[in-house]
């Protein structure tokens, strides 16, 4: 059995309580899931590795890779405590941050982050509870700030703060951050999501740890990310616009526009993207979305993203299969318009004058002139998938890679078919192969034909040179 999906938009599903079971893996890895996030926030080790095991599972059952993203939770600057209970700030009180411990209450709390103090200026912002209280910050210093609430709400034990207006120097791993990287890497995650990320380093910091064996996401919540978006962009493997920790540091009405940003910035660098947080959030506890999440899901499929997440919608929700099943569904529908198309082609690629930019080109004006069925990449690291992809094609993508964990990677990528198989040592083995598995995968015809993306001498990687059109007769 091989599951083959009828769109190019891949679809992202967070495992949780309510979906870790092999029988709930495999249906909406059936239903659509393409890759699967584990959220570290949550769960223990052995929660993880079971559902890593699940999911293994399911992929021998459809022969189909399925990614794994390990979603690291990163730094939660958190409030003190509050021994008499939850207390009522009202706009225009003063309230006071100290480093040193003190019991909570309606004038004063602990806030064990220093590296908050260094960083805070007098007019600077702090949230607290996701934003539901805002604090100006009238004086600070290395160990204290005087604040004046700006909106007031009730605050109690362990309640998270944000810095929207500077950038911490803090890392973007912890302690147990470390401890979830290295047991990711004996697991065999495809990628890691980092949260946090204020600068490259952030990224250049997990890259010397991992190396090249897993493809580092960046994920934007902060908006210190954003002055240095095109280094990061430049060092991660892939975005993730994480749009409800944004959302929460910067005015909502800025995040569509910064999404249509990074949208830009990676297509035009090749990179894959994630549009993440509340697409189908109503289906937490409905059997359908709201009208408008609907719109909110098309809208990034318009702009050629490669994948849109569920997270407590298949985590924790009544309805995870359903959820997938109804995401599948729309991106289908939106990826019928032609506008589409139009729509998302109005994004150029940024090319080089490198043989391997000029093949991407080349496949991408021959599927729009030629009735072609597929486009077969012959790919060792993936980067000959990730060139084809980034143009957009009209066909699909069947990236044949001789190593799994390659395979696994680009289910995550625009139109990609990951295909794991046996390398190729000749251009007649190559073409022989392609067909077989063209046509097994259901790419190929009789009547029309194909074409072929590989690297020439074989099995070296990032050398895609070779462009071959290919009639199964």
């Amino acid at each position: 059995m091989t599951l083959r999906r009828e769109r190019h938009t891949k679809i992202v599903a967070t495992l949780g309580p309510a979906s870790s079971t092999a029988e709930m893996i495999l249906q909406l890895f059936k239903a659509g899931a393409d890759t699967f996030r584990l959220n570290f926030s949550h769960g223990t080790h052995e929660d993880h590795q079971a559902r890593l095991a699940l999911i293994r599972e399911a992929e021998s059952l459809t022969g189909r890779p399925a990614g794994v993203l390990l979603d690291l939770q990163g730094p939660k600057l958190r409030l003190g405590t509050f021994p008499g209970g939850p207390v009522r700030l009202n706009a225009g009180q003063p309230f006071r941050l100290q480093l040193d411990a003190v019991p909570g209450s309606q004038h004063v709390a602990h806030l064990p982050h220093r590296e908050i103090f260094e960083a805070l200026r007098p007019g600077h912002a702090l949230l607290i509870d996701d934003g539901r209280v805002r604090l100006r910050v009238r004086e600070a210093g290395p160990d204290f700030a005087e604040t004046i609430v700006e909106t007031g709400g009730t605050v109690s034990d362990r309640k998270g703060v944000n810095v929207p207006d500077c950038a911490l120097n803090l890392s973007a791993l912890t302690e147990k951050d470390h401890r979830d990287l290295r047991f990711g890497m004996t697991l065999g995650v495809d990628w890691i999501a980092l949260s946090f990320v204020q600068s490259a380093r952030d990224i250049e910091e997990v890259r010397a740890i991992v190396g090249k064996d897993v493809a580092i996401m960046a994920k934007i919540e902060k908006p210190a990310a954003l002055t240095d978006i095109d280094a990061i962009v430049g060092a991660a493997d892939g975005i993730m616009v994480a749009r409800g920790d944004l959302g929460v540091e910067m005015p909502p009405e800025e995040v569509p526009a910064i999404q249509k940003r990074l949208t830009r910035l990676c297509r035009e660098a090749g990179k894959p993207l994630v549009v993440a947080t509340q697409m189908l959030e109503s289906m937490i506890g409905a059997p359908a979305p709201t009208r408008a999440e609907a719109s909110d899901v098309a809208t990034a499929v318009y702009d050629g993203v490669d994948a849109v997440m569920l997270s407590a919608e298949s985590a924790s929700g009544e309805y995870p299969v359903e959820a997938v099943q109804m995401m599948a569904r729309i991106i289908r529908n939106t990826e019928r318009d032609k506008l589409q198309r139009d729509t998302m082609h109005a994004i150029a690629t940024r090319r080089d004058a490198v043989s391997a930019d000029a093949i991407g080109a080349a496949i991408r004006t021959v599927a729009d002139i030629l009735p072609l069925t597929a486009c077969v990449t012959y790919t060792v690291s993936g980067a000959s998938a990730l060139r084809v992809a980034r143009e957009r094609p009209n066909v699909p993508i069947v990236g044949m890679t001789p190593h799994a964990q390659t395979a696994r990677r680009l289910a995550l990528v625009w139109g990609v078919h990951p295909v794991h198989t046996h390398d190729a040592h000749s251009v007649e083995e190559m073409v022989a192969h392609a067909t077989e598995v063209a046509k097994r995968e259901g790419f190929a015809s009789d009547q029309q034909p194909f074409a072929i993306v590989a690297g020439m001498p074989f099995g070296t990687p990032g050398s895609t040179n070779l462009l071959r059109l290919v009639s199964p007769v």
